[in-house]
């Protein structure tokens, strides 16, 4: 593989409401602990509050699922908190220690394989791409090489995205401008590779992590292209989680963030030092960590 690596293009999410502490009585049924752990106050899309994000992780693994879909909201630029990879990383990996196999990042690497004219493509498309990502946070590419690094050091098998040589070719004849077809690679890609995974004999639990819209399991109108979530869930046959992290610093009031499904519940501050857990729907959730600035010098 060339060391050709381009971080992948990604949208929001977001949200939050006043909810209650987790509690569950001991002895009492899944059905009747998890009645009691969600509180009314949240409205119509039940939330949990947690002491730390690994507890909120913890409940969202209770469903045992073979796909573990992470979508992150990619830092944009001027945003002063520590980006989601780097809290995944440093606060959520770990947890996973003993449970997860492999991870797949959303990471493009070229083949080194490609011929002159291939390679060519791959430059054009990739300088395509800098301009689709110029407003992340700079430091949002080397996150989720910080990522890959974190992954092989807990023992996973970690995986990136490898576009065939001809794939290029087909974003150039569509247009560099054209995200669609950007968008569309790398929901393919990322289905590829988690459907290649789960058919090994050991696998275990296998996860995603790249950005928001690709996870989903219901994708908005006109973005079904985008998202692995359907093909990959029907591959698992039903366990599937799509997990979206959000950081709250970076939630304003924007088209993109409005459009979540739990933005109408987000009150910014309201969960305090705790981690708050929407259930968006039956298999989909919205982790929005404690609201934190980012440490000066951070990794």
């Amino acid at each position: 593989m060339a060391a050709v690596l381009v971080a992948g293009a990604g949208v929001v999410a977001g949200g939050t409401a006043g909810c209650s502490r987790r509690a569950a009585t001991e002895g009492a049924s899944e059905a009747d602990a998890s009645a009691a752990r969600l509180d009314p106050a949240c409205g119509a899309m039940p939330c949990e509050l947690f002491e730390s994000p690994a507890e909120a992780l913890a409940r969202v693994l209770e469903a045992r699922p073979r796909v573990l879909a992470v979508g992150e909201t990619h830092p944009r630029q001027g945003v002063d908190a520590k980006s989601t990879a780097a809290r995944f990383v440093e606060e959520l990996l770990p947890t996973l220690d003993g449970r997860a196999s492999d991870l797949v990042v959303e990471l493009w690497v070229a083949k080194s394989g490609c011929a002159a004219r291939q390679r060519a493509e791959v430059r054009a498309v990739a300088s395509a791409q800098r301009e689709v990502t110029q407003a992340q946070a700079p430091k949002n590419q080397s996150d989720f090489l910080r990522l890959y690094t974190a992954g092989r050091a807990h023992g996973l098998h970690v995986h990136l995205l490898v576009p065939p040589c001809e794939e290029y070719g087909k974003i150039l004849a569509a247009g560099l401008g054209d995200v669609d077809a950007m968008l569309t690679m790398i929901a393919n890609l990322t289905a590829n590779e988690i459907e290649a995974v789960l058919t090994a004999p050991d696998a275990g639990l296998v996860v995603a992590y790249g950005g928001a819209m690709h996870n989903d399991l219901t994708p908005r109108p006109g973005h079904g292209r985008w998202s692995f979530g359907p093909r990959v869930a029907a591959m698992a046959q039903g366990s599937y989680v799509e997990l979206d992290l959000v950081a709250p610093e970076a939630v304003h009031d924007t088209e993109a963030w409005r459009a979540q499904p739990w933005y109408p519940h987000f009150q910014r501050g309201r969960q305090g030092r705790r981690t708050l857990l929407f259930h968006v729907q039956k298999g989909s959730y919205a982790l929005i960590f404690p609201e934190a600035t980012s440490d000066a010098g951070a990794d």
